[in-house]
């Protein structure tokens, strides 16, 4: 996806920040339970409580850095669920949270916008990074660029433009040396306020990182995960873990999906005999729904296409058929024929 989900699936620093499941004894429940939308869709998200009830909210995080009650700007409160009309900027992520700070599981849903006109790109694509290592995060705009800049939300609530105290611009670049402080949501945005996707990257201060896709992979691709170690590749033995469950235990310290379906999508952590890492979200974006966007895209990016296209096929086919087409010779032509002959 691409999307992104923008058109492709978007990642948030708050599922970091919520990462631990489980706790306080509610869940979270959705229906229909998907973690991605179209406009106007509508889904109820629902607190199940173990026990007294009382005082447990529906809280979100968007990519716009935006934490925030159901029933405050969106959603309708119904009983103990929350119904909420879907547009992209409530694409995010949902959590139960008690009076005292206990939280339930956290859903991460995405609502694309079905013509992008951005994409953030990053190099190497990985959402976990040592310290001091450098990524390069890349604007990639569809016409004019004028005006896009690369922005960023960290998790000490600062949100800033590359070149104004960390990264520097190359082209449409920025190349950034990385340090915990940098842990944070990326992404590209133009003077009037359209987004591309958002990009989570996180620098832990352990010395153990799991590499994991930072863009979303597309239902059916081999994607392998590495448990990484001080800046290296490393051979340890690794344990891979998918939503806090052991799903692997590898020799080699890399983990791989010969072919990832929509049951992969979900938060992965690594751990091997020198530390754990922290956890990261792996979008997976279903193909077919990645070529109805495309369809969409083209359609809106281009409202005259289709009636341009039937109209070329209809003057080729006259074209063809006129210049196929031989002659009917009535029985004077042939008479004047013989006569020529002779």
């Amino acid at each position: 996806m691409e999307l992104t989900p923008l058109c492709w699936q978007l990642l948030l620093l708050s599922t970091l920040v919520y990462s631990t499941l489980g706790q306080g004894g509610a869940s979270l429940s959705i229906s229909p339970d998907s973690s991605q939308f179209f406009k106007y869709k509508s889904v109820s998200l629902s607190c199940e409580v173990q026990g007294n009830s009382a005082g447990w909210r529906l809280k979100r995080n968007t990519v716009y850095g935006e934490r925030s009650d159901c029933g405050r700007k969106w959603g309708k409160q119904q009983g103990s669920s929350c119904i909420v009309s879907l547009i992209p900027s409530d694409s995010g992520v949902y959590w139960c949270e008690s009076g005292s700070g206990e939280h339930s599981n956290a859903v991460n849903i995405t609502v694309p916008v079905l013509f992008n006109p951005a994409s953030l790109s990053v190099s190497p694509d990985s959402s976990q990074f040592l310290k001091y290592e450098s990524v390069s995060l890349s604007c990639e705009v569809q016409g004019n660029s004028a005006g896009w800049r690369l922005k960023r939300y960290t998790a000490y609530g600062e949100r800033s433009d590359c070149g104004r105290k960390w990264g520097k611009p190359e082209g449409s670049s920025c190349i950034v040396y990385l340090i915990p402080s940098h842990s944070g949501v990326y992404w590209c945005e133009s003077g009037s306020g359209e987004h591309s996707n958002a990009v989570n990257i996180t620098v832990p201060d352990g010395a153990v990182i799991l590499e994991s896709p930072a863009l979303p992979v597309t239902e059916g691709d081999s994607v392998t995960l590495h448990c990484r170690y001080q800046g290296t590749p490393s051979d340890l033995t690794a344990d891979f873990y998918k939503d806090g469950s052991l799903i692997r235990n590898e020799t080699t310290g890399e983990m791989t999906i010969p072919a990832v379906s929509r049951s992969d999508e979900g938060l992965y952590k690594c751990t091997n005999s020198k530390g754990e890492s922290p956890e990261s979200w792996m979008t997976v974006t279903v193909l077919s729904m990645s070529l109805l966007r495309l369809l969409c895209s083209l359609l809106v990016g281009s409202p005259y296409l289709l009636v341009t296209i039937i109209l070329l096929v209809k003057c080729c086919r006259s074209r063809t058929q006129g210049e196929t087409r031989v002659p009917r010779k009535t029985h004077q032509d042939q008479l004047g024929d013989h006569v020529e002959e002779e």
